[in-house]
Parts: structure tokens; C-alpha cells; sequence
């Protein structure tokens, strides 16, 4: 790799680890995949819990139902590409044969060839970063080269935001039960056991996340009807 190339993957390194959640992450990882290798269309699908896969960002309709197409088709560079740890490069839909249903669809669609880049640390499963071109043969070794090392960076930075989100959900519930539990402790004249005590009762018996119950108390100040 050059300095040139060396300082870009730098920068995007940087700036993907500065991006406010996963959200903020995901679009800008398939943003700077299309700027960075030779494609016309990015998307990236997401692992949650350690077997669903969603699609997570795209850069136009013709990658919402391409990648819409892997899951309900269960079949795709971008799904075999998660499974197999590996680079799928597709160099003309057309004729390609490891995946035929989903192939043959998208080349209706205007798509020529596709590169899937598996997105993994060394503990997780991340993802697939997907990249398009409207005409064959278009990703040249350098093109896989680069997406490589930007799946690398992107699958550390996603890992980190996916983290932080865990992170600040789990805060901001322990606040919200906090907030409540104090709108109870006021009203009821109880200590925090007390009132902890009740909203687990009620979360139980209205099978409904404790979470939930918490935040709707605190959003509403209106206290819910339980049976003693």
C-alpha cells in the first residue's frame, strides 16, 4: 500500500469511529465504499444476536432489492460471504451459477457484477459489505484489494458502535427504572425496594418488558393499574 492509499484508510478509519452510533456508522461505511472502489451501488447487511441478518444501509433502490432478494431468497454472495468468511466476487450475473435464483433476478434489475466482503472481528460475526456495478467485469484486483481493507475498518468500527449502543441502551433503561421508581417512591411514600418491587410486579403481570413499563411511567407520570 502507498502513503497516499495509507493516509485515506487512515482518515476513513478515523471518521467511521466518529460517527454518533451504528446507525450513523453503516450509512457511512456504504457511502465510503462507493467512493472508494470501483462501484455504483453499496449496501451492508448486519448479524444480530448471531444468525439474523438484516440490511442495514444502501445507497439506492437498486440495493434495497438486491439485497432484499438474499433473504427472501436465501441465497447470495452476500449471506454466503457471512457464512463462509470469505470474498464472493460475481464477474457477470449473467452466467454466474453458485447462486442462479438470485442471479438471474438481479440481472434483470440492471445489475452487472457484485463483490461481497465479509465484515468480522475475531469474536463476531458483523456483517457483508455489498458492492455493485451495472456492467460485468467490472472489480479489478486493486478493487478487491481496497475493499478489503475497508471491510477490515468497517467491521471494527461497527463492532465498536454495536457495543457503545448496547452501552447507552443499558444506561439510559437503568435511568428511565430510576425515574420511575422515584414517581413511585413520591406518590406511595416507599423506599426505592419498594418501588422497584412494584414495577417488576407490574412489568411481570402484564408480561411487559420492565424497561417499557418504566418509560412509559416516567413518559406519562400516569401510574398503571395493577392487582395487589
Amino acid at each position: 500500500m502507498d502513503e497516499t492509499s495509507a493516509e485515506t484508510f487512515t482518515r476513513i478509519a478515523q471518521e467511521l469511529h466518529k460517527q454518533p452510533d451504528t446507525r450513523h456508522t453503516v450509512q457511512a461505511v456504504a457511502e465510503f465504499a462507493l467512493a472508494s472502489v470501483g462501484a455504483d451501488h453499496a449496501g451492508v447487511m448486519l448479524v444480530h444476536g448471531g444468525r439474523r441478518v438484516e440490511i442495514a444501509a444502501t445507497t439506492g433502490p437498486k440495493v434495497d432489492r438486491a439485497d432484499q432478494l438474499q433473504l427472501e431468497l436465501d441465497e447470495g454472495p452476500c449471506l454466503s460471504a457471512i457464512e463462509a468468511g470469505e470474498t464472493f466476487l460475481i464477474p457477470d450475473t449473467s452466467s454466474e451459477q453458485r447462486w442462479p435464483r438470485w442471479c438471474h433476478e438481479v440481472s434483470k434489475l440492471g445489475v452487472g457484477s457484485v463483490l461481497s466482503i465479509r465484515l468480522a472481528t475475531d469474536d463476531s460475526k458483523v456483517g457483508a459489505l455489498n458492492l455493485y456495478a451495472d456492467t460485468t467485469e467490472r472489480f479489478t484486483d486493486d478493487d478487491i484489494a481496497v475493499a478489503q481493507i475497508l471491510g477490515q475498518h468497517a467491521s471494527i468500527a461497527l463492532d465498536t458502535a454495536h457495543r457503545l449502543d448496547t452501552l447507552q441502551q443499558a444506561v439510559d433503561g437503568r435511568t428511565v427504572i430510576g425515574q420511575a421508581q422515584g414517581i413511585l417512591m413520591e406518590r406511595y411514600d416507599l423506599d426505592a425496594g419498594q418501588a422497584f418491587s412494584v414495577l417488576r410486579r407490574y412489568s411481570q403481570s402484564q408480561n411487559t418488558k420492565l424497561g417499557e413499563v418504566a418509560r412509559k411511567l416516567a413518559a406519562t407520570r400516569e401510574l398503571p393499574q395493577w392487582d395487589d
